[in-house]
C-alpha cells in the first residue's frame, strides 16, 4: 500500500506536492471501498448462490435457476428485495445498539483483510504481527453477537448471543494454539513472513512439516468452523432450536449484514488456513501485468491466483461439510472443544517446539514431511473415491425410491 501511494505521489502530476498522509488516507480509503463493494459484497452474493446450488445438487432438488443464466443473478435478486424491505424495530429493544451491532459485527470481519495478502505485493498492510492483529479485530464479532441479542429484548435472541459468545470464546483457545504451532515454525507473525518461509511445493507447506503441525491443520479448521457458526457447530443460530438465535428480530438490510459478516467470514477462514498451512500465494509461475504504471515494478499475480484457487477450495470444502454431517448438541460442542482439541492442540505446539529442536541434532526427522504429505494425497484420494460412490449411488433409482 505504501509502495502504490509513493508511486502516485511520483509519476502522477495531480498528487504533486500533497502532503504524503493525505494521499495515505486517500489510497487507504479507495482500496477500502474496492474491498467492501467490488469484492466482499460481490463475494458474498455469489457464494449464497453457489452454496444453494450445491444443497441443491446434494440433496436431490432444484436450486435457484431463474434469475439470469442457470440462476447467476438469484444474488443481486435477493439484494435489492432486502434493501426494499421494511427496517422494523422492537418496541422494547434498546434502540441504538440494536441498529448499531450488525455493523459492528461486518467490521470485525472486514478489518482482518487489511493483513491478509493476496499476492507477493497485494496486501493493504503488511503488519509484523499481522496474525495477532487478525485474531485480534475478528473478536468484534463476539461483542457484536452478544450486543444483538440483549438489545433485541427477546429472550431467544438473548439466549442465541450468549451461545454464541461462549462458543467463539471457547474455541479462539484451539485456534489460538494452532496458529502458535505455525508460528513457531515461521518464526514471525507476519501473514508474509509466515507465507515466505514455505515454499509453492507441497511438501515443502508447513500442513507437512511433521506430524504435529499435520494434527494442527485439522484442528485449527475444525476450530474455525465452530467460530464461524457453520454447520456442524451452527448452534447459535440454530432453527430447529433457537428459532434463528440472535438475528430473530431484524429485517432487511440488517439482517442482511449478518450473513455479509459469515460469507465474508468463509474467505477469511480459507484464506487463514492458506496462508498458515498451505504456502499461501507461493507459485512455481512468475507471471506478470503492468497496471498501467501505478506501481513501481509490474505486479505478480500468478501467486494471487494460486492463493484465491486455495482460499475458494476451502470454502468450497466448507459449504460441502455443511450439507454433509449433522448439527451437535451445545453440551457435544463445548466436550469437543474443551476436552479434545485444546488439549491435543496444545501437545502439538509443544511437540513442535520439541521437533524443532530434534531437526538441528538429527538430520533425517527432516525427510518425514515426505510421507506425512503421501497420507495427504492418501486421504484426499480415499475422500473423493467415497465422494463419487456416493453420487452412483444416488444415481441409482431404486435409492430415490424410499419405500424400497
Amino acid at each position: 500500500m505504501r509502495f502504490f501511494a509513493d508511486s502516485l505521489i511520483e509519476t502522477w502530476p495531480l498528487f504533486e506536492g500533497w502532503p504524503p498522509w493525505l494521499v495515505y488516507g486517500l489510497v487507504m480509503f479507495a482500496f477500502g471501498a474496492l474491498l467492501l463493494f467490488g469484492f466482499v459484497s460481490l463475494f458474498a452474493g455469489i457464494v449464497t448462490v453457489v452454496e444453494r446450488r450445491i444443497a441443491a445438487r446434494m440433496q436431490f432438488r432444484v436450486g435457484p435457476n431463474r434469475v439470469g443464466i442457470q440462476g447467476c443473478l438469484q444474488w443481486l435478486a435477493d439484494g435489492i428485495k432486502n434493501f426494499t424491505k421494511e427496517d422494523l424495530t422492537p418496541a422494547g429493544a434498546s434502540k441504538l445498539l440494536y441498529l448499531f451491532s450488525p455493523y459492528l459485527v461486518f467490521t470485525g470481519l472486514f478489518l482482518a483483510f487489511v493483513a491478509l495478502p493476496f499476492g507477493q505485493a497485494l496486501v493493504i498492510s503488511d503488519l509484523n504481527v499481522g496474525i495477532f492483529y487478525i485474531l485480534a479485530v475478528t473478536s468484534f464479532v463476539t461483542v457484536g453477537l452478544v450486543l444483538a441479542g440483549w438489545a433485541s429484548n427477546n429472550k431467544w435472541s438473548l439466549l442465541g448471543g450468549i451461545r454464541s459468545a461462549a462458543q467463539i470464546v471457547s474455541y479462539e483457545i484451539p485456534i489460538g494454539l494452532s496458529v502458535l504451532t505455525v508460528v513457531l515454525m515461521a518464526g514471525t507473525l507476519s501473514t508474509q513472513g509466515i507465507i515466505e518461509r514455505q515454499g509453492w511445493a507441497p511438501w515443502d507447506w508447513f500442513v507437512f512439516a511433521n506430524p504435529f503441525a499435520f494434527i494442527a491443520f485439522f484442528i485449527f479448521f475444525t476450530s474455525t468452523l465452530a467460530e464461524g457458526n457453520r454447520v456442524p457447530f451452527d448452534l447459535p443460530e440454530a432453527e430447529s432450536e433457537l428459532v434463528a438465535g440472535y438475528n430473530v428480530e431484524y429485517s432487511g438490510m440488517r439482517f442482511v449484514f449478518f450473513f455479509f459478516a459469515e460469507y465474508a467470514n468463509l474467505f477469511v477462514m480459507g484464506a487463514m488456513t492458506s496462508l498458515l498451512f498451505f504456502g499461501g500465494w507461493n507459485s512455481p509461475f512468475n507471471w506478470t501485468i503492468d497496471l498501467f504504471g501505478l506501481f513501481p515494478a509490474p505486479l505478480e499475480i500468478s501467486g494471487t491466483l494460486v492463493f484465491m484457487a486455495k482460499a475458494l477450495g476451502f470454502v468450497v470444502v466448507i459449504i460441502w461439510l455443511r450439507w454433509t454431517l449433522p448439527r451437535l448438541r451445545v453440551d457435544q460442542l463445548m466436550v469437543v472443544c474443551w476436552q479434545y482439541l485444546t488439549p491435543i492442540a496444545f501437545v502439538c505446539m509443544l511437540g513442535t517446539a520439541f521437533w524443532m529442536i530434534g531437526t538441528h541434532r538429527w538430520d533425517a526427522l527432516d525427510y518425514v514431511k515426505y510421507p506425512i504429505f503421501l497420507l495427504g494425497v492418501f486421504l484426499v484420494l480415499a475422500m473423493a473415491a467415497r465422494a463419487v460412490r456416493n453420487i452412483r449411488r444416488v444415481g441409482d433409482p431404486v435409492d430415490l425410491n424410499p419405500f424400497q
